[in-house]
């Protein structure tokens, strides 16, 4: 029977149980795991800043009681392998009550819900090393399920065994496909089985809490969160990582350690093999060190083997993002260091487009972030580096050498400092407003170019370039180069996130008892909006001319996200756009898409794409081996041969093999597109077409 201490948690599981005649799960003692007297503070002082300061101002009552158990059963069990049923049938009796655990009453049946997954957990990982006591049988055609996120819950403990009878054979299939003998593979997966099993048994009640509370926050909007004061901690070292390690931040996701976000400047962002949602499977020590399996490892274990030295390399193992479970993982050596700033910094460069017998100069200035330096600003330095000063600089020098036109990429740029938006949307358009911002009150104040008087930088032909990757700052941006009709933007549709948060620290509004804190709490306060009065929340911003990309939509954005913040509108402000763009983006798609069907390059991006939404669509994966090397085989056969392909097309010799790559000879096929349209604006501009005729109308 679950146990439930507190007078509150005892009456309300009683009438509830009175209702719903469902038996409680038999768990093992864990009388360590038992909510404290601060929780029941923090958690009140949270719901007082969810009802006063959160941007929606939300209500916390049955309507969020009943999300957040959804919430906190998906980061329990998000890909339903532990609970059964008849557990979640158990659980839904608290779904209309833990808001009133949240203002004031103890949150046992919060602990209670996680001793069951931790009692299940426990079995499931037991029955999963007694499997490695007998080698699978690969021979066998059958599939495994990876992807159990919308599958049914299990309803016996029998469908579970058969569940993690598949799981434990993908495992170890996947090793013995990396060339390891059956007596390496059973030694790596005992061993990290047996970590998972000892980080569950290290849960402490804080841990507990932390995730119930963000199960809580992130009913309210994907970037709202609660941390733990030691994991308040753990954030400041995971920063650390960001800029003294290998510059990515990292997220712990079923057992697995995932990248996500690359730190412009960074040694990872620097190499350029690392991108976001990328897993970490093993880290190794310099040239040669032994490569150790971190599959399972807590978050903290696994940073304190990333970093190191600087200077020194290490090496990392990877399943590539959207690669399917049992793919081939990959190794990527890097070199630690700092962030460099003048690494962070935009770049400039010039692609030369050969069109009606001359080439057309067009300038490339890639942002990576929207970076200032305050603490040199402060200081009275006004020489302080910024996005700004260093994109009018480059695009000064880039004039200076004869352009015909510029392509701004900001691909992968996260965004960073509002002010670096305004203050780079201010050297393409004359002076007015640039972004809406709208509170929790619902008042929106409107920010300007903040240097109006200095004349605009560049009044050229204008291509943005950006990808899903493009969030936040970067979207004000291109909203404003939109919305004023400066230039045209290239690429994908961006992010989405048009929300703003803050930071609070709980120890300021509580005293601290002894040497146990609060934690934090980010929160969203606000949202931005463009000068036209629509949301970049949500919807992001629109290319007016699409490029493909291998970048999931699907998977990756703020629409992903159910609780994401919905679009919508406020008044639009008043500024002057520039003239219609309507019938010159309407060329410009006309002439690109003519121009792609006999690029060889553009091809070759369209079929690699096909191949990796094929492979998106699976959610099965074979466990015959025999089927797997020939899918493997087969899989590199057709990479070989659309690569080779795309070298005839342009008369370049084949390769024999893809060891034979070199990845740093590739072009930048969307660059080259964008740079393509940026040289078609620049003729249109050389060459305008006539006005259309009109016929005269007496008044």
């Amino acid at each position: 029977m679950i146990r439930s201490t507190g007078r509150a948690a005892a009456l309300l599981t009683g009438c509830i149980a009175a209702t719903i005649a469902v038996a409680a799960p038999t768990i093992t003692s864990d009388e360590e795991l038992v909510p404290e007297v601060r929780h029941e503070r923090i958690g009140e002082l949270v719901t007082q800043f969810i009802q006063k300061q959160h941007y929606n101002q939300v209500a916390v009552d049955d309507e969020l009681s009943s999300r957040v158990l959804d919430g906190y059963l998906e980061a329990l069990d998000g890909n339903r392998s532990y609970l059964l049923a008849s557990d979640v049938e158990f659980f839904e009796n608290y779904r209309y009550s833990l808001d009133d655990l949240i203002k004031s009453r103890p949150l046992d049946p919060v602990y209670d819900m996680f001793k069951v997954y931790r009692s299940r957990a426990r079995d499931r990982l037991g029955y999963a090393l007694e499997l490695l006591d007998t080698e699978p049988d690969f021979s066998i055609d059958e599939t495994y399920q990876f992807d159990r996120t919308e599958a049914p819950w299990a309803t016996t403990e029998a469908e579970l065994d058969e569940i993690w009878r598949k799981r434990v054979k993908s495992d170890a299939l996947r090793l013995v496909l990396a060339e390891k003998s059956w007596e390496e593979a059973q030694d790596i997966l005992s061993n990290r089985y047996k970590r998972v099993l000892r980080r569950l048994d290290q849960v402490k009640t804080d841990d507990v809490f932390e995730t119930f509370m963000n199960a809580f926050a992130h009913t309210l909007d994907p970037h709202s969160s609660y941390l733990s004061p030691r994991n308040s901690e753990e954030y400041r070292i995971q920063m650390s990582l960001s800029y003294f390690g290998i510059g990515a931040s990292l997220v712990t996701e079923d057992d697995y350690v995932e990248i996500v976000n690359i730190i412009p400047g960074g040694p990872a962002a620097i190499d350029g093999s690392l991108k976001p949602k990328d897993r970490i499977t093993g880290v190794a020590q310099g040239n040669d060190g032994d490569m150790v399996d971190v599959v399972g490892w807590r978050l903290d274990e696994v940073v304190d083997l990333i970093r190191g030295p600087k200077g020194t390399v290490v090496r990392l193992q990877i399943i590539p993002a959207g690669a399917l479970p049992g793919s081939g993982e990959k190794e990527i050596v890097l070199s630690r260091g700092q962030v460099k700033l003048e690494e962070q910094a935009a770049k400039r460069s010039i692609i030369e487009v050969p069109r009606d017998g001359r080439n057309w100069r067009i300038g490339v200035i890639e942002v990576p972030s929207f970076y200032r330096d305050y603490r040199a600003l402060s200081n009275g330095d006004k020489d302080y580096t910024s996005t700004t000063k260093d994109v009018r600089r480059l695009i000064s020098e880039l004039e200076a050498e004869g352009i015909d036109g510029l392509v701004m990429d900001l691909r992968g740029n996260g965004g960073g400092h509002l002010t670096e938006a305004t203050a780079l949307s201010g050297l393409f358009i004359d002076n007015g407003p640039v972004v809406q911002l709208r509170n929790s009150n619902g008042r929106v104040s409107r920010l300007d170019d903040p240097d109006p008087v200095a004349r605009v930088a560049y009044e050229g032909p204008l291509a943005v370039l950006v990808d899903r990757f493009s969030a936040s700052a970067s979207e004000i941006f291109a909203a404003a180069i939109q919305d004023y009709r400066r230039g045209v933007i290239v690429g994908q549709q961006t992010f989405g996130k048009g929300t703003v948060q803050n930071l609070y620290s709980l120890d300021q509004y509580i005293k601290p008892e002894g040497d146990k804190g609060y934690g934090q709490l980010t929160m969203t306060i606000g949202k931005y909006y463009r000068v036209t009065g629509k949301s970049t929340q949500h919807r992001g911003v629109d290319p007016d001319i699409a490029l493909p990309s291998s970048i999931d939509v699907e998977q990756f954005g703020e629409s992903v996200r159910d609780s994401a913040l919905p679009w919508d509108t406020v008044r639009t402000a008043r500024f002057s756009p520039g003239g219609p763009l309507d019938d010159t983006i309407q060329s410009l798609t006309s002439s690109h898409s003519e121009r792609a069907k006999d690029d060889p390059n553009y091809r070759y991006l369209i079929e690699g794409i096909q191949e990796i939404e094929e492979a998106r669509e699976r959610d099965t994966i074979s466990l015959n081996v025999d089927q797997r090397l020939e899918e493997r085989e087969a899989e590199r056969t057709r990479a070989l041969a659309r690569e080779n392909e795309r070298r005839a097309a342009l008369g370049l010799e084949p390769y024999l093999s893809l060891e034979d790559i070199d990845e740093d000879e590739r072009p930048d096929i969307l660059l080259d597109q964008a740079a393509q349209i940026a040289s078609d604006l620049a003729m249109m501009r050389e060459n305008p077409a006539p006005p259309a005729k009109t016929a005269q109308v007496n008044h």
